[in-house]
């Protein structure tokens, strides 16, 4: 009974632990444009400079802070075991012996009294209570402060940067998310036509062998058409294998689990490729999120140059504070009965900088060198845009061009193909030459996937160039 229980319980465990594994595998059936909005949200790196963003707008909320009121209150209560001496001057001796010496006083022996002349003499004091407390509470308002007046300032640049930093990557997501997506996809396609091959030679095979039993072929065309399918069934399993790769590339590049699984739902053709070019006209810089970037940046380091050019104007604060001291004998400082003594001040705090090494001047220069260098980078990042245009576009003109014959190619390699086998179906043809129209038709099948993924990639290069991905 106890080992049937046991057995019960184990399997019970396996089939749950099972239906877990099933329950957190997830089917995606996506396009292209799915696919990297998918990404675009649950890749790690934009989830990470989204927290950057998060983090910066929290750190204007705390510069803004500065410019607010700041309040404190504070109390306290000690108990002096000693009460802390203080030395006082002498001055009764010598107002004593003044007074007797005006009067004419004279001492036993007849001699007028006289103030001594001697060095000053002290005696010591103690001042205070053993008990003393303290409460109040204070306020301090900035009226004005270099470095926070032009961070006040630079909160929404810094916040712009940021997103700026986000739509950078998200360009770079999207561009490797549509890379991977087509890839895959023209994987499937290639693995599907090479199993239509599978299945005509597999076709032909059992045509050939018919035909041998009864003497109409010989044995060279069995092994001819034998090898031909052999080397398709290798291409069928290699394919596999990338097609398995693609996926897995493209679930990474879009932040999925590998045990997921994904399913490609967009078609791929001439057609797609070249329908949306007409969009790339009308070209600017401030397309290219790069370059706002960088324009951005140089604001906040113009900003950066004006608060070390300031850091020579005082700083101006207003202050206010209140509190109660009570002095005791003993500790009794909750007696109502007892007095507690108040204090209230207010003024203005003004503190103004008058040579500090020549430290402000250092500064001044090091960010005008950092604000120059990052000019000369925006100068360098325009004339590599112009060099990526014109590369990508002609990269793309290329890739059509080969497109477009590969496309004819394929289509002739097609209708030699089946004027082929239709010629061999009715006798007048020979195996060798369907084999060998057949392997035409597949070499010029995966030259023209191979342009149409050359092709994808140009234009996904050039649509990236012109900052319109």
């Amino acid at each position: 009974m106890i080992r049937f229980m046991i057995r019960t319980w184990c399997i019970g465990l396996v089939w749950g632990l099972s239906q877990l594994g099933v329950q957190a595998q997830q089917r995606y059936v996506l396009t292209a444009k799915e696919a990297t909005d998918h990404a675009i949200r649950h890749t790690v790196m934009l989830r990470n400079l989204r927290i950057d963003r998060d983090l910066r707008a929290s750190q204007n909320r705390e510069l803004t802070g500065q410019a607010y009121p700041q309040v404190s209150g504070s109390f306290n209560i000690q108990k002096f075991f000693a009460i802390p001496v203080t030395l006082l001057p002498d001055f009764i001796t010598p107002q004593v012996y003044g007074v007797l010496e005006q009067k004419g006083v004279k001492d036993g022996s007849g001699n007028p009294i006289q103030v001594p002349r001697t060095e000053p003499q002290f005696f010591p004091a103690q001042f205070g209570v053993p008990w003393q407390s303290n409460a109040g509470f204070a306020l301090q308002q900035l009226l004005f402060q270099p470095d926070v007046f032009v961070g006040l300032q630079a909160r929404s640049g810094a916040l712009r940067l940021a997103d700026l930093n986000i739509q950078v990557m998200e360009d770079s997501v999207r561009s490797n998310v549509l890379r991977a997506y087509y890839g895959a996809l023209i994987a499937e396609k290639r693995k599907a036509l090479v199993t239509e091959s599978v299945t005509r030679f597999r076709r032909l095979l059992s045509e050939q062998e018919k035909l041998f039993a009864n003497g109409f072929v010989e044995r060279l065309d069995l092994e001819k058409t034998q090898v031909g399918l052999n080397n398709l069934l290798t291409a069928e399993s290699q394919l596999s294998s990338f097609t398995r790769l693609g996926l897995a590339s493209l679930k990474f590049a879009m932040g999925l689990r590998q045990q997921d699984t994904l399913e490609l739902r967009d078609s791929l053709s001439t057609e797609m490729v070249k329908g949306t070019l007409l969009e790339a006209s009308g070209f600017r810089y401030e397309d290219r999120n790069e370059l706002k970037f960088v324009n951005t940046a140089a604001d906040l380091q113009r900003l950066d140059l004006t608060r070390y050019r300031m850091a020579s104007l005082p700083t101006v604060a207003a202050f206010w504070s209140y509190s109660r001291n009570a002095l005791r004998q003993e500790f009794n400082f909750f007696n109502a009965d007892l007095k507690w003594f108040k204090s209230n001040v207010a003024g203005l705090n003004l503190s103004v900088p008058i040579f500090d090494g020549l430290q402000r001047q250092q500064r001044v220069r090091q960010a005008r060198m950092r604000l120059e260098k990052t000019l000369n980078e925006k100068q360098l990042l325009e004339s590599a845009i112009d060099f990526q245009r014109e590369a990508a576009l002609v990269v793309l003109g290329n890739a059509l061009t080969s497109l477009d014959v590969q496309e004819r190619n394929m289509r002739l390699a097609e209708k030699v193909f089946q004027t082929t086998r239709r010629k061999y179906e009715q006798g007048v043809g020979s195996s060798f030459e369907v084999l060998q129209a057949d392997q035409e038709y597949q070499t010029a099948q995966g030259n023209y996937f191979q342009a149409l993924y050359d092709a994808v990639n140009a234009r996904i290069g050039y649509f990236r160039a012109i900052g319109k991905l």
